[in-house]
């Protein structure tokens, strides 16, 4: 374990409530074993601390460090023909129904050998680990078969081997229907799916159950037979909902204390009222919804006015949102959907933390996890207006420098 340390002259954004970002003027955090032991204004540092090493921070601002709670980041090749095939005119839908889509990438996966699929992510993880993120949610669903939806769930746990960072897993065999089970999804789900999920289980290898709600994936029912073996199994679930249509699928997953439902763009209140009732957080992914030219935005106001927390994440995918920046992330998301900075703020640091079922990190608060970044800026708005622009200046990770 790193000997403790002090972090003196800084600007910390505890994320903790009250005031507008827990903004914190004139600031130390003491850091003991991996974890904060203290945080608060300087002249009210505990006699205990004030003899451990201190390292002077000129006033930079102190965030909690980012989490991406919504990735993909485990496949095999890429699709940036079908990127020129959008750019023509067609719809996503339309390249998925064409063969294309999800599907594609299934068989580049389906190819890739462990260590393959290793050293692909690692690019992707280190794009966001140089963006000051820590925890990264990983999911499977690019196999659609038992063998490799386990491979990209062992590939995602082997990350944490290679890099500092915190994985969280999730099962997403219902993320698409293959060929050879074409007009028989619920054949899949028997066949392949469930029993899947099953071994993935058995291996520890899942954290969470995620499914793909839409017409061209699973319908609620369908998604619901998944969600009943993820209850009996212990597993939280999350949900993709109401990307594309509005199926009902976020009022269904919030019927199971769900996480988080992911996308939403075409929720109703209803859909929004259950998700306040549940506690399930609204994942909003701008960077698909950039990138597939889309229209409908997410319900910002109605996710406010009915209390619901909002987490912003990459959707980090090589279809949807080739993206692996959640500074990026987070201004699309002020500049496409009117998300304040604050929001978007929290929406990478507590609320991404509330969707992955996390209660260690996202806040700058003692006995938090020292999950931490160092930011060249003045202002926490400053993460959010900048564009291509990193202002990293540290990283810390459990207590690590």
């Amino acid at each position: 374990m790193a000997d403790p340390f002090i972090l003196t002259h800084a600007t910390v954004a505890t994320m903790g409530g009250g005031e507008a970002y827990g903004l914190l003027a004139n600031a130390a955090i003491a850091v003991q074993d991996g974890l904060i032991a203290w945080v608060g204004k300087a002249d009210a540092l505990p006699a205990i601390y004030r003899d451990w090493p201190h390292t002077n921070l000129g006033g930079r601002l102190v965030t909690p460090a980012f989490i991406d709670c919504h990735t993909h980041i485990i496949h095999g090749g890429d699709r940036s023909a079908e990127f020129e095939m959008r750019l023509n005119g067609a719809t996503y839908e339309e390249v998925a129904r064409a063969g294309g889509g999800i599907v594609s990438t299934v068989t580049a996966t389906r190819g890739a050998s462990l260590d393959a699929l290793i050293k692909g992510a690692l690019a992707r993880v280190d794009a966001l680990l140089a963006e000051g993120v820590s925890t990264i949610e990983v999911k499977s669903g690019y196999g659609l078969e038992r063998e490799t939806e386990l491979r990209m769930l062992r590939a995602a746990r082997a990350l944490e081997q290679h890099r500092p960072v915190r994985i969280k897993t999730s099962f997403l065999g219902a993320h698409a229907i293959p060929a050879d089970y074409t007009g028989r999804a619920d054949a899949y789900i028997d066949d392949v799916c469930i029993p899947a999920l099953r071994a993935a289980h058995a291996e520890s290898l899942v954290d969470a159950v995620d499914g793909f709600c839409e017409g061209i994936a699973f319908s609620p029912d369908q998604i619901a037979r998944v969600f009943d073996v993820a209850q009996e199994l212990g597993l939280p679930v999350k949900l993709h909902a109401e990307q594309l249509s509005n199926l009902g699928g976020a009022k269904m997953a919030a019927r199971y204390a769900a996480l988080s439902a992911d996308h939403i763009e075409y929720i109703d209140e209803g859909g929004v009222a259950a998700m306040a009732e549940a506690g399930t957080v609204a994942v909003i992914l701008p960077g698909a919804f950039y990138t597939l030219r889309e229209t409908q935005m997410p319900p910002i106001a109605m996710l406010r006015q009915h209390g619901v927390a909002m987490a912003l994440a990459t959707d980090c995918n090589p279809g949807s949102s080739p993206m692996t920046s959640l500074l990026l992330t987070m201004n699309m998301a002020c500049t496409l959907f009117r998300m304040t900075p604050e929001e978007a703020l929290a929406g990478v640091t507590r609320h991404a933390a509330a969707a992955l079922g996390l209660s260690d990190c996202g806040r700058l608060a003692a006995g938090y996890r020292a999950d931490i970044a160092v930011w060249d800026v003045d202002h926490p708005a400053e993460l959010a207006y900048r564009i291509g622009f990193n202002p990293l200046h540290a990283r810390i990770f459990g207590g690590t420098r």
